[in-house]
């Protein structure tokens, strides 16, 4: 993993909250075209938080219309306490954990077979370096953690958000976030070797 550069992160620039700010007034007033930029704007970063914190892609798709379609049906409801990316982040965590407890019961490799099958088919016409053969560990570290750490580690290294936000995302204190994070980064640290090896020995 990344070393941790909490200290160092700098805030979202301003024109980009500003821009969201605007867009979700605009649609709050009926404006289609604007809720329509807003939608592009947010797809892949909620397919993609959500697809991590449920290791399914078919949940996750599902999960972006749930979350856009509150943000046209409830913007009002934003208060202007965070930006409005935070707040969307927020109700996609929120789905995010309900789809995945109503599908426990179910086999994750069934949602997954599709997406795991065009992964295979991408990497069997790449070169094998050890940069990828990293990654796939680190993808398969990841598994292995709660919905809640994956969140957590998601947030922090592919958004760059800091505690703070992560803790307005996910509804907890920022100690609780501090807590996930130490859990997830001592769990990486134990599987990723045991990985490695069982990898090496196939």
């Amino acid at each position: 993993m990344a070393n941790d550069k909490q200290g160092q992160r700098q805030s979202p620039a301003p024109a980009s909250d500003r821009t969201d700010a605007e867009l979700l007034t605009r649609s709050i007033g009926g404006d289609r075209d604007a809720f329509h930029a807003l939608y592009v704007r947010f797809y892949h970063p909620v397919l993609r938080f959500v697809y991590r914190v449920t290791g399914q892609l078919e949940l996750a798709q599902e999960a972006v219309n749930d979350v856009m379609l509150i943000v046209w049906r409830d913007g009002r409801s934003f208060a202007g306490r965070s930006s409005v990316s935070t707040w969307i982040m927020g109700i996609a965590y929120r789905i995010a954990l309900k789809a995945s407890e109503r599908s426990r019961r179910w086999s994750r490799r069934y949602a997954a077979a599709e997406f795991d099958a065009a992964a295979e088919r991408l990497a069997s016409s790449q070169e094998h370096t050890a940069d990828t053969e990293m990654r796939d560990l680190i993808e398969h570290g990841l598994d292995l953690l709660s919905p809640e750490q994956r969140a957590v580690v998601e947030l922090t290294y592919y958004f760059g958000c800091s505690y703070e936000e992560i803790a307005q995302i996910v509804g907890c204190p920022e100690n609780t976030v501090k807590t996930r994070m130490f859990h997830a980064r001592a769990k990486l640290r134990t599987v990723l070797p045991r990985l490695g090896r069982d990898d090496a020995a196939r």
